[in-house]
């Protein structure tokens, strides 16, 4: 039986779709916000879809909502960016490959005024106890997202324990990287985003990128198919052909071709 996802995103293409419906062949996958507010999908899916014939809709969710949509067989495939988290999903046998699709890196965004003065730091450890140490402002999104969790590794380097700044100067906010920003640019605070979304976020306020360039801040992403084996409902043949033109020399090069503002916000790594 479809599960209750599937029927709440495909639902709305039966009601238009007519005779045409049984020539449809689409996927879901569950992605990680900013491969959705970063414009990338918006570039590179219609690429896809013209070369392949398949649609894909694509539930955009911090990574850990991501990956627990694959675990209930409510996606195709997950395309995400949590090494650790990935490295568990298929541990678990959700998924029996995995492979690298792209890179870019994290940056922590401040206000210009920047009360911690960490503008210029590249060690990002340290610009976090500066943050700390000044109780200035930052926003978390806290949505278990692969941000968020890169986010909570970074703060532990740090030797920072968060318990008692929670509600205080660390305010959590459950929410995507575009709200983050937003929240960030309203309260002149301090961030943590991925490049990708800070590069095509208008709403800048008085924000700027002040700390980058750290090894720690490299941003990894993957993509995998749901085990069929699990979830028969999986679409296996067109969800692997999706993870076949991402990782193939055409996908890469669509990937590396996306910029904003003459920039490059992803970089293509995958194996070949």
């Amino acid at each position: 039986m479809t599960s209750l996802l599937r029927h709440l995103v495909i639902a709305p293409v039966l009601l238009f779709a007519g005779p045409t419906l049984a020539q449809t062949r689409s996927i879901i996958v569950a992605s990680t916000t900013s491969t959705e507010q970063s414009g990338l999908f918006g570039y590179l899916l219609p690429r896809f879809s013209q070369t392949s014939g398949v649609d894909v809709k694509v539930v955009a969710v911090g990574t850990g909502q991501a990956l627990d949509i694959g675990r209930r067989g409510d996606a195709d495939v997950v395309f995400v960016h949590d090494r650790v988290a990935e490295e568990k999903f298929l541990a678990e046998g959700f998924a029996t490959r995995r492979y690298d699709v792209m890179y870019n890196d994290f940056v922590i965004v401040g206000p210009k005024t920047d009360p911690a003065h960490i503008a210029g730091d590249h060690d990002v450890a340290d610009a976090l106890r500066r943050i700390a140490a000044t109780k200035s402002a930052f926003i978390s999104r806290g949505d278990h997202s692969g941000t968020h969790e890169a986010e909570l590794r970074l703060w532990k380097d740090a030797g920072v324990d968060l318990g008692s700044a929670k509600g205080q100067w660390y305010r959590e906010i459950g929410q995507g990287m575009g709200p983050g920003l937003n929240m960030a640019a309203a309260s002149n605070a301090y961030v943590l985003s991925d490049r990708g979304t800070w590069l095509s976020f208008r709403n800048r306020g008085e924000l700027a990128v002040l700390t980058e360039g750290d090894r720690r801040l490299f941003n990894q992403y993957g993509v995998m198919l749901v085990n069929p084996a699990k979830h028969p409902t999986v679409k296996a043949t067109d969800g692997q052909a999706f993870i076949d033109w991402l990782i193939s020399q055409a996908g890469q090069s669509v990937i590396a071709g996306y910029k904003v503002g003459g920039e490059q916000l992803f970089f293509p790594n995958a194996a070949h």
